[in-house]
């Protein structure tokens, strides 16, 4: 089995949003994300000391590409529930998870999937919870009662 590593790095991940003042208020109001730098273009957030970097792909009313965001490629069934591909999010500890839970049941955020255990009593049992940014990006926040578990097969 894999211990986890307390010396693991911040992990860095940017993914494409329609509109930047949006995103700020979801990602620093609803999240609780400090707000790193910036442009007209991008923001740096600090989710749970990760860096991620929202990217503008219409700018100006003019897309940067030839595409929009394709926030829904899909779902795979993951224990009864229709899981988004592809998602990113962050695993937190089982307290902060259910405090975070009931922040955001509190701001009345829509959830993909309500924050439930998965896989009770199996290997892998997890809190988990599956809500999109306003660009659609689906994100999924969860927690272990045994981080041993988070690798586990």
């Amino acid at each position: 089995m894999t211990e986890l590593d307390p010396s693991i790095r911040p992990f860095h991940l940017a993914f494409p949003v329609r509109d930047l003042t949006a995103t700020r208020d979801f990602y620093c109001n609803v999240l609780g994300c400090r707000e790193g730098r910036s442009s007209d273009h991008w923001i740096d957030f600090d989710l749970f000391g990760h860096q991620i970097v929202a990217h503008q792909i219409d700018v100006d009313g003019e897309s940067t590409k030839d595409t929009t965001p394709d926030a829904d490629a899909g779902a795979n069934a993951v224990d009864g529930h229709e899981v988004p591909v592809p998602h990113f999010g962050v695993v937190m500890d089982w307290e902060q998870w259910h405090a975070f839970a009931d922040r955001l049941k509190s701001l009345e955020v829509t959830f993909a999937i309500e924050p439930h255990v998965r896989f009770p009593g199996e290997v892998g049992e997890q809190a988990t919870m599956f809500f999109r940014d306003p660009s659609g990006n689906a994100l999924e926040f969860k927690a272990f009662q045994d981080s041993e578990q988070l690798f586990a097969s």
